[in-house]
């Protein structure tokens, strides 16, 4: 067949009983004794060293590692909208297990499915556990010839690039620990991008392209993404890891006991897709392709997209940064220096510059305890008076949340250990959702505090443990999704136009969230914290636009190394999002006051976003 009505993918069996795939972006070769698939770029973007693809998968059950004992000849199927593979296998873990291969143009779309019961621990994905003989036996990566990652959360803010036999974490769990500090987003999308170039690990990623001396584009689309995709839901492990070798990886799921099968379960989709000209065009392709699958919501065209409110758009001043200036001065612990005689000073100071931001946020720790969300009203009294007074001089009040917090709710209602120690507050259990609702409904309604919507903060901080229980049967990155699930719909409920800012950038969290925020500049616990902050902020900006870019952006403020990059950052604020400012007289590291000059610029550069109003 030719013309328009050809295939865009077409396969065929072998004689030795191998299938090859061949569409315009890839070709695929699945082996035929099952085990493996070795997949190219087509086109300009060829030439480049093929990725060996292991194709069994290992899906441990607690207690029962799954080895696979052996492999079925691959079985084709091409009456469907596009060829499928399927390759059985005989499991030491499993009454049956398979993996099956939809050919897509885009290319391969794994995922393995098996059947029997036990709870899973880590599901190893594109590797195999074999006990196929003395040289094949023991745990076998697939290959590459990959020199350099990107991954979308970000990690040490000095570098936007690393290798590709580095490690990476995608997922809702992290803290300042080694090893932890990809806290960032949580969740970022579940999508990596890799390529055979060596830029440097502080180059632009979206301008880290060879040279094309040849003139026929296939240096500029040396990118392949990695993506996993499922109903959110469903994604019950914490973190996705890439797992590198010797010239190897493979990804890691971690479910930590908490998923029961009981007859068949299938794994979330990988999508191993060549071609992209950066990683973030990679990333625009993995949300067109989750939503193409109903698994993150379609980005409505500009014709058809509701209008945020306007407010949302309003420059924004956070305190945390003017409370941490102040501990730096007084002594006193930054929390306790949320009151509202600090607030009325820092905001007083502003506007004596010129300088009255649309939106306040009430930063930690305005309430009495945590988990209780009522006001302190040693620090704040009269708060819903307080907020009024604020509406009426015409700005937002925005409530800083912490997520997950177990301060001043009964243990009953958390997520605990063995021995009964409250670990975080627990979304599965339907009163500790009911509790969450009627607080938030409390702290937004016209009858309650009033405000206009929450930052919440520390969503790493979803609980990650074997041992763990939980009310519910969901576990990782669904669980801190139901969690702010019941916060959006509770905050919606209570006031329509309220707005929820989180750094939850996975694109199917646009649901369940208004705004992303792009979180701490650096990682102040590391050894040496002190990094360029510009580059790292454009990068997570562009990774919000690209996975979500129906939501603005809070570009955040907080913290700047010295003077000159607090500068750097504010002038190109604009550019990424919306204008937040979180430090009043001076900067909370150095100590280094603001001049005239800075409120001068901040001014200026406020009026231009209002009069150009982007949303």
């Amino acid at each position: 067949m030719s013309g328009a009505s050809a295939p865009a993918v077409t396969a065929r069996r072998l004689g030795d009983g191998a299938v090859e795939v061949t569409a315009p972006a890839y070709r695929l070769t699945v082996a035929a004794d099952g085990t493996t698939a070795r997949l190219a770029a087509a086109g300009p973007a060829g030439g480049g060293h093929p990725v060996e693809l292991q194709l069994p998968g290992a899906l441990d059950q607690i207690g029962v590692p799954d080895e696979t004992l052996s492999v079925a000849t691959p079985r084709l199927e091409t009456a469907a909208a596009v060829p499928v593979v399927t390759v059985d296998r005989r499991s030491t873990a499993w009454e049956h297990a398979e993996t099956r291969i939809a050919c897509t143009a885009a290319g391969p779309e794994l995922s393995w499915r098996v059947r029997g019961h036990g709870r899973l621990d880590a599901v190893a994905l594109l590797a195999t556990r074999s006990a196929l003989g003395a040289r094949g036996s023991g745990l076998r990566p697939s290959g590459h010839a990959w020199h350099t990652l990107f991954t979308p959360n970000p990690g040490p803010p000095r570098r936007l690039l690393r290798g590709a036999g580095e490690s990476a974490v995608i997922g809702a769990c992290g803290d300042a620990r080694p090893g932890r500090g990809h806290w960032f987003f949580t969740p970022a999308p579940l999508c990596l991008a890799l390529t055979e170039r060596s830029p440097a690990d502080t180059a632009d990623p979206a301008g880290a392209g060879p040279e094309d001396p040849a003139g026929d584009g296939a240096a500029a689309r040396r990118w392949w993404t990695v993506g996993l995709g499922s109903p959110v839901r469903e994604q019950t492990f914490t973190q996705l890891e890439y797992v590198p070798s010797d010239h190897g990886w493979h990804l890691r799921c971690a479910y930590e006991g908490h998923t029961a099968v009981d007859g068949d379960f299938r794994t979330p989709a990988v999508l191993v897709s060549p071609g992209h000209p950066d990683p973030y065009a990679g990333l625009r392709a993995h949300r067109a392709w989750l939503a193409g699958h109903g698994w993150a919501p379609r980005v409505p065209d500009e014709a058809g997209a509701p209008e945020d409110p306007a407010w949302w758009s309003e420059p924004m001043f956070c305190g945390w940064g003017a409370q941490m200036a102040r501990a730096r001065d007084t002594g006193t612990p930054a929390p306790a220096l949320s009151t509202r005689a600090e607030y009325d000073a820092h905001l007083a100071h502003l506007e004596a510059h010129g300088l009255v931001p649309g939106t306040v946020v009430i930063d930690d720790k305005w309430q009495r305890s945590y988990g209780s969300w009522e006001p302190d009203e040693d620090k704040w009294p009269a708060l819903r008076e307080w907020i009024a007074a604020r509406h009426e001089r015409g700005q937002k009040v925005l409530l800083w949340w912490r997520a997950w917090a177990t301060e001043g709710v009964s243990d009953e209602l958390c997520v605990r250990t063995p021995d009964g120690t409250p670990v975080t507050l627990d979304p599965g259990n339907p009163e500790a959702r009911a509790l969450l609702a009627a607080n938030v409904s409390r702290m937004l309604a016209p009858d309650g505090l009033g405000a206009d919507g929450l930052k919440i903060d520390f969503t790493a901080d979803t609980p990650s443990g074997y041992s763990l229980s939980t009310r519910g049967s969901t576990w990782g990155i669904a669980l801190l999704y139901d969690l702010l699930a019941t916060i959006h719909d509770a905050a919606k409920g209570a006031k329509p136009d309220a707005l929820v800012i989180t750094h939850t950038p996975h694109p199917a969290f646009a649901e369940v969230t208004d705004m992303i925020r792009l979180n701490d500049m650096l990682r102040l616990d590391d050894p040496d914290p002190y990094a360029p902050v510009v580059p790292q902020m454009r990068y997570r900006a562009a990774v919000a636009a690209a996975s979500c870019p129906q939501l603005p952006v809070d570009t955040d403020d907080w913290c700047a190394p010295d003077r000159e990059q607090w500068r750097g950052y504010a002038a190109a604020k604009t550019e990424l999002g919306i204008p937040a400012l979180y430090v009043a007289t001076h900067l909370d590291r150095t100590g280094e006051p603001l001049e005239e000059r800075d409120y001068a610029a901040l001014r200026e550069q406020w009026a231009r976003w209002r009069a150009g109003r982007p949303r």
